[in-house]
């Protein structure tokens, strides 16, 4: 066969097609992956991240951090739509039980700096709060 096929069916982030420059992960529902399990937010200083809704719900999160002030972008996703996340945005994704997205990025992406790409923003209580009224107000309208 001249066609490779790959399939993740367990919970869970499975990078799954990788390239020397770039992978394909599918990032199926988990409890750590519900909006009440977010605890931290992640940045890519070198590259956009590509998301793509296969099925379920889920909400993209993008935030700008000021000094003690976070302002979210929040991004009811829907399937068929490829959203993007430009270098140097925090995001995240909360999910929601059948979901699956599809994850597009560098390959270095997960390597520790200086050779990769990530740093983590840990979320104190009150952004935590923030966060979930603003996605629960989003899903409510």
């Amino acid at each position: 066969m001249i066609i490779d096929k790959y399939e993740h069916t367990k919970e869970g982030y499975n990078p799954y097609l990788i390239t020397p420059t770039w992978q394909v992960a599918q990032l199926n529902h988990a409890p750590e992956e519900e909006l009440e399990a977010i605890e931290r937010l992640d940045i890519h200083h070198k590259t956009d991240e590509a998301f793509f809704l296969v099925e379920g719900k889920a909400v993209l999160i993008a935030a700008k951090l000021d000094q003690d002030d976070i302002k979210y972008d929040l991004q009811l996703m829907k399937p068929g739509i490829t959203y993007n996340i430009r270098k140097d945005v925090w995001h995240n994704i909360a999910m929601y039980k059948g979901s699956k997205v599809l994850i597009i990025e560098d390959a270095n992406t997960h390597l520790p700096l200086p050779d990769g790409d990530y740093e983590f923003h840990y979320l104190n209580e009150d952004e935590k709060k923030d966060l979930h009224q603003q996605v629960n107000q989003l899903l409510n309208n």
